[in-house]
């Protein structure tokens, strides 16, 4: 019985029951999370609807030449009268697309006031974009169509774009000497891709095998994101915006060179060869899927405050371990009993920073609910410490310890690029100074 006691009473009991205590407090933590997960999920509700009514994310796949022409389809019927064999000859119109020899776009893109729907706030953006070109001569040789089958004058141009309802200006199609005017023709399609379409135009120059210039401007309300497909044989984007943290996404980078980031915004530019794609510059009977290739900017914040809080989260097993671990230094040190309530109660307070960490976040930025929330915490349990220790110096030892391993996961959060190099090298010092301080501890003693 004394020794059944006499272990109960042991540095290496003590440490056990310790552990077991951070791993019940690690469900408490787990609903935190929840926690954490259900609001972040809520944003992105918010942010998915008020992003719908203004304008989502932004496709544009144009100007492209639409022209009919037509094909001959052989069979056999039987004639009820002689009971033979008749040739019949059926005519349907095909219709083939064409795109532009040369594809020029300049957009300038500006981050509107955020959207706000209660808690939650929804980044947004006007586009004002620019398309100028020219077409060569369709080549129907390819597939073996001769002129006369062609049907020339019934001839349009299409663009193939989503965010229909976004758009803010009529678009107004200047072919050499001529404007037409786009009208939308079908619904959206299951990629919500709809479809504008011009009334017929005069090809006349390009039977002539003249090059025939173009030039449109279409301005849209968007978020997330803007794509385009490099349908021309040269085509070449320039980008300029306001927004300092574009996330440059699709089958092509921009030019190194001319790429340009700065907290004041960004500049970039693209230049894609038919020799880069995997499709022609003609398509028969219906057009390619060309989602795939398409290249653009993604509007988006890199790290939210969601993203941080729930990065916060994952070292909370840590910030518990490792206070505890102090605390259990400066027991065994200076013989003074805490008991395992005394544990708890500090474990519950690592707890309440997480929730005091996103609640205020909500309403204020996570650098300062940050301050505010690891303030609260430290110095409650610094004070709360002087009453169990009976003493000032291992407290303000714990005050300060808190400081440096509550400062220490905020330079962690912050980083993306050397977070994982920073806390590696962090976790490894915090390990010998675990080491150095118990080097001397008697673990089968009692106090």
């Amino acid at each position: 019985m004394e020794k059944q006691s006499g272990f109960l009473q042991s540095n290496t009991a003590k440490i056990m029951l310790i552990g077991f205590l951070t791993l019940i407090l690690l469900i408490p933590l787990f609903f935190v999370r929840n926690l954490i997960e259900e609001r972040t999920q809520r944003q992105k509700e918010v942010v998915s609807e008020t992003s719908e009514k203004w304008g989502e994310s932004i496709h544009f796949y144009g100007p492209i030449l639409k022209i009919p022409y037509k094909k001959y389809s052989e069979s056999y019927v039987i004639d009820p009268v002689s009971n033979k064999q008749i040739k019949t000859r059926k005519t349907e119109i095909q219709t083939a697309y064409f795109f532009p020899e040369e594809l020029k776009n300049k957009s300038v893109v500006t981050m509107a006031k955020p959207l706000e729907r209660g808690l939650y706030k929804s980044n947004v953006f006007t586009a004002e974009m620019n398309f100028s070109g020219h077409y060569a001569k369709p080549n129907f040789e390819i597939n073996n169509i001769p002129q006369e089958d062609i049907v020339w004058e019934k001839a349009t141009i299409i663009i193939r774009t989503t965010n229909l309802k976004s758009i803010k200006s009529q678009v107004n199609l200047k072919l050499g000497d001529q404007s037409y005017l786009f009208e939308p023709t079908q619904s959206l399609s299951s990629d919500k891709i709809a479809t504008l379409e011009t009334g017929v135009v005069n090809l006349q120059k390009l039977q002539n095998d003249v090059s025939l210039a173009f030039n449109f401007n279409i301005n849209y309300n968007g978020s997330k994101g803007i794509y385009f497909a490099p349908i021309g044989k040269t085509t070449v984007a320039k980008m300029e915006s306001n927004w300092h943290s574009p996330s440059f996404m699709g089958n092509y980078i921009p030019n190194e060179k001319n790429k340009e980031i700065t907290a004041n915004g960004f500049k970039a530019d693209w230049e894609v060869l038919h020799l880069n794609r995997p499709f022609a510059q003609q398509s028969f009977e219906s057009l390619p899927n060309l989602r795939p290739y398409t290249f653009g900017v993604d509007f988006i914040t890199p790290v939210d405050e969601y993203q941080q809080n729930e990065r916060a989260s994952k070292y909370g097993f840590l910030v518990i371990g490792l206070t505890f671990l102090i605390f259990f230094l400066i027991q065994s040190i200076s013989k003074i009993n805490i008991h395992i309530f005394q544990y708890s109660m500090i474990g519950l307070a690592l707890i309440m920073f997480y929730t005091l960490l996103i609640s205020i976040t909500e309403h204020s930025s996570f650098t300062l609910a940050y301050v505010i929330a690891a303030s609260s915490v430290i110095l409650l349990i610094s004070f709360y410490a002087i009453s169990i220790l009976k003493n000032k110096k291992f407290p303000l030892f714990i005050g300060i310890s808190l400081t440096a391993l509550y400062t220490f996961i905020f330079v962690i959060i912050q980083m993306e690029d050397y977070a994982l190099l920073v806390g590696s090298i962090g976790l490894f010092m915090i390990l010998a100074a675990v080491m150095y301080f118990s080097r001397k501890i008697d673990w089968g003693a009692g106090n």
